[in-house]
């Protein structure tokens, strides 16, 4: 036997529920710095440790692909963990492993403590947003689901980039390492504090090694293929041709042996079915696509075109962080208080994207940070309504048993999606640029008016500067060649912010078709089978022991922040009494 966390009773009072949720949110700002110090610092670590670019891809490969096995991971972990001693063990593994990378620059032992950071990064947010859920009432969920937003997806998206740039420029990037430190201590503190559910004991459930090994497999190859398929002219290359097969074979051998498991491997097929999980699972990767796709495009596009400093691309997207987190509370507002279903606020969420992708694709080599900022604004407020209500229609119909499961896969879905949006962008833009420079390279020649006015002009800048005329011609013609390479590039970068808006316009319909099939293969399930409503979502206690707005969670939560506390048991009704008596003695029980 082990433990593993259910409803039972708590004595705490608001303080310490508060405490709970503040320590999950700390505990994952931990991880949204750790995740994003390659975006800024990647120049200034290869310098340092001396790597070429393959080496340091390792760094980012070994972190991702970890990150996702701890996805996986996580569930059967809070099996025999408590997942508060969860939360605050991944926690300070994380801030050690920080610590020790801040003060080396041996790439191999780098590589090695970039995994640990993933593993523990990927436990402690599938860990953290189980136990919101175990600990209060579903009627809580919006706002808290929104807090804890801040922390995992608002934070690595607008708020790191902008601490990290100020520490590459004002410090050295082992100072991002070194933040993490005192912001782990912090979190293991408020959660050591702090009240959780209490653990009771339940099944044994054995590790399941083979369904590890081959998940592992595929995901490593897979994040190495996603990661670097567009330096490697993707399957023009043997390595990530055969990386992509061996992956491949290494999933579907995955989910044929978790089907032969029985419900005893690292899948819970229960999951698949919740209607409402099926269509939040295929959204997490459009939104996951787009999240780390425009994250990619908008500080990549100011260093690389507008000549941003790490700094000044960092804080391009701290407004649009805030209008994230406002738009995050306002959509909490309107669920909890409103009670505005959770996919009333998507169309709104994917339309703002749009919008503000489009926008920005009009941004030329003059645009400057207000040119943008509208823009990014209202990409903030599109993120905050989607995310929120695909979280809470995902997991919300999902039980306590199996509801950790889905987080892991939920997120999973997410990663791979943000992989793929990326390659995807870095591709296009690859291309782009090269054919762009040729297409502009062939209308730039000498015996063009224009072309040999601008050659004269640029020659006779450089000998008033004192140059020798020979000197000045050829200087004169390569800054020709770095301006059109540069128009070129500002040409590609708005082909993939047009990109990214082709990819709602496209998708739209096509989950809008998805969700409609779902919801009509549940209403012919329902028909055929009127006595059976999805019983794997349901919980054991019955209906009437719950207070109404709890149909999808235990009876029994730690109060939440607000001082509230759910009724703890009501006793059963007299027609079931009657029913049971009638079923001993062998008669027909009558309606009740």
């Amino acid at each position: 036997m082990t433990t593993a966390v259910a409803a039972t009773p708590s004595h705490a009072g608001p303080a310490t529920g508060s405490l709970l949720v503040a320590g999950v949110v700390v505990a994952a700002l931990t991880e949204a710095i750790a995740s994003t110090v390659l975006s800024l610092g990647r120049n200034d670590i290869i310098g340092d440790t001396y790597a070429t670019p393959d080496e340091f891809a390792w760094l980012d490969i070994g972190y991702t692909a970890l990150k996702l096995i701890g996805f996986m991971t996580a569930p059967w972990l809070m099996s025999r963990i408590n997942p508060r001693s969860l939360i605050i063990g991944s926690t300070l593994i994380m801030g050690t492993a920080c610590g020790i990378a801040a003060i080396t620059a041996r790439l191999d032992l780098l590589v090695a403590l970039r995994m640990i950071q993933g593993f523990s990064g990927g436990a402690l947010l599938v860990g953290g947003q189980a136990i919101i859920f175990l600990a209060y009432p579903r009627s809580h969920q919006p706002i808290l689901q929104a807090l804890f937003a801040m922390g995992s997806v608002v934070a690595p998206a607008t708020i790191a980039p902008a601490l990290q740039g100020w520490l590459i420029d004002s410090q050295s990037w082992t100072w991002i390492f070194f933040s993490v430190v005192p912001v782990a201590l912090a979190a293991a503190g408020l959660l050591v504090i702090a009240d959780g559910p209490s653990p009771v004991t339940t099944e044994r459930r054995r590790f399941d090694w083979i369904g590890f090994s081959l998940i592992s497999v595929a995901l490593f190859c897979f994040t190495y293929v996603l990661s670097q398929g567009s330096r490697w002219l993707w399957l023009e290359q043997p390595r990530i041709l055969w990386l992509t097969a061996i992956g491949t074979a290494a999933l579907l051998a995955f989910l044929g042996q978790q089907v032969a498991a029985k419900g005893q491997g690292l899948l819970d097929f229960t999951l698949f079915k919740s209607e409402d999980f099926c269509f939040a699972f295929i959204v997490s990767f459009v939104a996951g696509a787009a999240l780390f796709g425009s994250a990619y495009l908008i500080p990549s596009f100011a260093v690389s075109v507008l000549a941003f400093r790490p700094t000044d691309a960092g804080q391009l997207l701290l407004p649009s962080g805030a209008f994230f987190i406002c738009t995050l509370l306002i959509a909490a507002f309107l669920m909890q208080v409103r009670r505005v279903p959770p996919v009333a606020t998507v169309p709104f969420g994917i339309l703002m994207i749009m919008v503000a992708m489009w926008m920005l694709s009009g941004s030329t080599s003059e645009s400057g940070a207000d040119d943008m900022m509208a823009a990014i604004l209202l990409r903030g407020l599109g993120l905050g309504f989607l995310f929120l209500s695909i979280t809470l229609i995902a997991f919300s119909e999902l039980n306590d048993r199996n509801r950790a499961f889905g987080i892991g896969l939920f997120d999973t879905g997410r990663q791979l999606g943000g992989l793929m949006g990326v390659a995807g962008l870095q591709t296009l833009i690859d291309h782009n640029v090269t054919g762009n420079v040729a297409v502009l390279g062939a209308s730039v020649t000498a015996g063009v008016p224009a072309v040999s006015e601008r050659l004269a002009a640029t020659t006779a800048m450089l000998t008033a500067k004192g140059m020798d005329a020979l000197a000045a011609s050829r200087a004169a013609t390569s800054l020709l060649g770095r301006a059109v390479t540069g128009q070129s590039t500002v040409i590609a970068f708005d082909t993939a912010f047009n990109a990214v808006a082709l990819l709602f316009v496209i998708a739209a319909p096509i989950l809008v078709i998805i969700k409609i099939g779902l919801a009509r293969h549940a209403k012919m399930h329902t028909a055929h089978h009127p006595g059976l409503r999805n019983p794997d979502m349901r919980h054991s206690t019955p209906t009437s022991a719950r207070p109404d707005d709890a149909r999808s969670r235990p009876d029994i939560r730690i109060p939440s922040p607000a001082g509230d506390q759910p009724n703890i048991a009501a006793p059963r009704g007299s027609g079931q009494r009657e029913a049971l008596k009638a079923l001993l003695a062998g008669k027909q029980p009558s309606a009740a």
